[in-house]
């Protein structure tokens, strides 16, 4: 059976669903991050994991600007949300999860940039640094980057929820769509 890398509008291709679980591993590390960082406080784990924070939040920036990319280039072959109040809190909810995945690192990227500090990832000098802070860019990601966040691990809740409805209550094949 050959690999189909595009969505045919009845199942999500491959390469769809490598970002997809590609961008839900790194947020999961992510999440866990932040998780550990409460929970245990200071502790050579914490300082591992949100130590890759920036790095891994730039990794995942670039992936969903490029699943983004990537679903409005197949959205005439996407599979269909369905219709009625359900299709369109389906369509809605993936809105909601792509603005917020979206939106949570362009906020980080501009807290950084507005810093002034230098952005190094992986190696890689991303962003200079070595000027004044520039206030307008950092009060927007202290105020909402740390919040959206967490909206979005809801909404990412909710979404898993949906999953097991389609699954377990439903018995509909919405899943297979994803999972191949």
């Amino acid at each position: 059976m050959a690999i189909r890398w595009r969505d045919d509008g009845f199942r999500y291709g491959a390469i769809t669903r490598a970002l997809h679980w590609a961008v839900a591993g790194l947020l999961v590390w992510q999440f866990a991050g932040m998780a550990v960082k409460l929970i245990v406080g200071r502790s050579e784990l914490t300082a591992f994991m949100v130590g890759s924070h920036k790095p891994i939040g730039t990794l995942l920036m670039a992936l969903i600007v490029s699943r983004a990319v990537w679903g409005l280039y197949n959205l005439r072959r996407r599979p269909s949300h369905g219709g009625g109040f359900l299709g369109m809190a389906a369509l809605a909810g993936h809105l909601l999860l792509y603005g917020l995945m979206l939106v949570v690192p362009f906020l980080a990227l501009l807290r950084q940039y507005g810093s002034g500090r230098p952005l190094e990832v992986f190696g890689l000098t991303l962003m200079p640094g070595g000027y004044p802070e520039i206030a307008w860019m950092t009060a927007p990601g202290d105020a909402l980057h740390g919040l959206l966040a967490w909206v979005l691990l809801a909404a990412i809740v909710g979404h898993i929820a949906m999953v097991l409805v389609h699954r377990y209550v439903w018995k509909d094949n919405t899943v297979g769509r994803m999972m191949g």
